[in-house]
Order: C-alpha cells, then structure tokens, then sequence
C-alpha cells in the first residue's frame, strides 16, 4: 500500500476522533444508511461554519478478518483487511446541500474472489466513491449530481450498510455506483427516483435508472427498480463488467418488519442483448431471488441473514460466441449466510459464516486454483465504529 494510502486511512482515523472531541452534540443523520442489525450513531458531530452553514461530519472505520475454503486463483486462505476506513462530510439543510464520502473500502461478496482495499480503491472508485451536491427547493423534489450511489438492488454499497458482511450472488449482477444526475420526488407514500448516469462507471452516460417505493403503512413497503442501456458501452475493466454494462436490470422488492423482525423477500431479472458493436455475440440473461431476514434479540445484539439462488444463460461452452454471466454460461448457484452482530455505543463486532453451492458450473469458472471446485465456505469477523 503506498504511502498516501495509508496518510489517508489515519487521517480519516484522526479527523474522525479530534471531530467527536471537538464539536458538539446534533440532530442523527440519514446517509449513509446503516444496515438493519446496526443502529446509527445518535450522536453525530456538527460544525457551525458560519459560511455555508452546518456541516455534519461521520465516518466508519473497520477491519476484516476471513478464513475459506477453496480458495480461487490470485486469493488467500486466510486474510486481515481494512474493510472501512472513510469519513462523511455533508451538508444537510438549506436549498444547496453536498454529501462527500473519502476513504478506504472493500467489497468483499459471497462466491467471489476477495480484493483487498487498496487495491479495491485503485480499481473502482478511488478515494471518493460517493460525491455529489443536491438541490432541494422543498421537502418533496431535490435533483442530486455527481459520484451516486445505485437505485438497484436489495443490498447496498458498504459492509456496514447491510445485515451482512459480505454482499450476495444477485449483488453481484447490479451496479453499485454510477456517475450521472438524478431526480427525486417524495409525497405521502410515494416515492421516486430517475437518473441519468454511465450505469457500472463506464463513464458513458447511456444509462438510465429509476426506482419507484410504495409504503402502505410504517410496516409494509414495495419496491420496483430498474435500469438499463440504451445505447452500448465499448469499456471493460475491473469496475466496468461489459456484458452486464450493456444490458439491462429489474428487481422488486417487499419489506415487512414486526417488532424486532423484518424481512425483505426480493427478485432479479437481468438480460444482455447480443451486441457485435460492444463485442458481444450472444444474449444471456439472469433470474434469481432472496431473502433478507433480521432478528433483534436485544438492543445490542442481533442476527441477520441472507438465503438466495440466480440462474444463468448465455450459450454453451466452447462455442465462439458465449457469454459469461455467472460461473460459466448457463451455471446456477445458491448460498446461504448468517451474521449475528453486537453493538455498543459507536462499537461493533460481528462474526458471518457463508456457504455458496455451484450448480450447473463450467470447469475453470469455478472455485479453487484450477476453478474446478463447486462450493465454497467462508468464516468472518468485522470489527470496528460507526461515528
């Protein structure tokens, strides 16, 4: 990890300790979003600047440890990260606000090889990976641009804003932040988003996506959200996949909580068109589903959990003109994950247990060194504060 890498991790280390010390006592926050077996921090710290006004200031900084079995090419046995080492700047009232996230992170997910943050930071999306400024005239309207965070999916970006360590297998089919505009509008129980933006950071803004949320009472809400390429994106790299950059992306989504349980069931569908012009030769799509599930058995201490399955086409092996979406074209696979999680004050610790089961695979898409394996077991721990 060179040098600035590591001046970044302690500062945002340092900042965040001499910010709790320094300023007083305010109103929480709503972004970032934590996780559902995390409560946020009710105590964020605040800064009058006299210029611009308010200014919150937050952050996460987390370490990782991980054991697994059939371990992929290029991955360890067993490894130590840090998963989190970030700040959160933002500006909250007023007509003209600004969120601004700088840091380390990874994305450790189910059945994929795990990347470490530095090189995770080199590779997606560098030093800041959510930035943007908002315009909120009212309550109800705000149009938002800049480095966002994406309207798909179930799951979300960070370790700590999901019930679990890892993301799934359908996380891993979504985009996770785009660079574009985006509109948001919210009356009663209804609320929308629309964004034009360059969908799996291609910086070819040719997609557009949207999310639609009904909430029928304070227990009950539903989900559609979507998005797709309009057009084709001739980029491939490690945070740009170009099959998945140039198709398209639905799922839905219910959301039911009682007391300290809650459950949120959801389907994916995804679809990629043949496209000789991005030098794809052959549709492939995916169908998959899950379900999240949260126990709270105190204030501290709860368990959340995550059961899903995903399907694949895209031709057959050996023929010219396959396409991969999964491990291999038509591969299945399904994986199982529970995380109980203690908290306390800003603390946390949390241990995970994941089995992820290929069926259907192509050998050398697989797991292990020579990608013939057909499941996968992994141990974690994540410790670490959320300010």
């Amino acid at each position: 990890m060179r040098l600035w890498k590591q001046a970044l991790c302690g500062g945002a280390s340092a900042l965040g300790v001499l910010a709790m010390a320094a300023a007083a006592a305010a109103d929480p926050v709503a972004t970032p979003a934590v996780g559902a077996t995390f409560n946020a921090n009710a105590n964020p710290v605040s800064f009058d600047t006299g210029v611009i006004g308010k200014v919150y200031i937050g952050g996460a900084v987390t370490g990782l440890g991980l054991v697994q079995s059939n371990t992929n090419f290029g991955d360890e046995d067993a490894r130590g990260d840090v998963s989190n080492a970030q700040l959160f700047i933002q500006k909250t009232d007023g007509a003209f606000q600004f969120y601004v996230q700088v840091g380390a992170y990874s994305f450790p997910a189910v059945g994929a090889t795990y990347f470490r943050s530095g090189f995770t930071l080199d590779n997606t999306f560098g030093p800041a990976p959510i930035a943007y400024g908002k315009w909120a005239p009212n309550s109800s309207f705000s149009v938002i641009a800049g480095k966002l965070p994406t309207l798909i999916g179930s799951e979300s970006v960070f370790t700590f804003q999901n019930v679990n360590i890892e993301r799934g297998l359908l996380w891993n089919q979504e985009p996770v932040i785009s660079k574009g505009i985006q509109a948001n509008y919210a009356k009663g129980p209804i609320a929308v988003s629309v964004s034009l933006n360059d969908g799996y950071y291609s910086d070819r803004y040719n997609w557009i996506s949207a999310l639609l949320t009904y909430t029928f009472n304070p227990r009950d809400s539903i989900t559609f959200d979507g998005g797709g390429n309009f057009d084709h994106t001739n980029v491939a790299s490690f945070a740009t996949p170009t099959a998945q950059a140039n198709g398209e992306i639905f799922s839905a989504a219910f959301t039911h909580t009682q007391g300290p349980f809650s459950i949120t069931p959801y389907f994916q569908y995804t679809h990629t068109p043949s496209k000789p012009e991005a030098f794809i030769f052959h549709d492939a799509s995916t169908v998959g589903g899950a379900v999240l599930m949260k126990y709270a058995f105190t204030p501290h201490f709860s368990v959340g959990a995550r059961g899903e399955y995903i399907s694949s086409t895209g031709g057959n092996f050996g023929e010219e003109d396959f396409t991969n979406l999964l491990y291999g074209p038509g591969s299945k696979a399904w994986s199982l994950t529970v995380t109980p999680t203690y908290q306390w004050k800003i603390l946390f610790l949390r241990a995970e247990l994941s089995y992820t089961k290929i069926e259907s695979g192509v050998p050398g898409f697989e797991f292990g060194k020579n990608g013939i394996d057909t499941s996968q077991v992994r141990g974690l721990v994540e410790t670490g504060v959320l300010f």
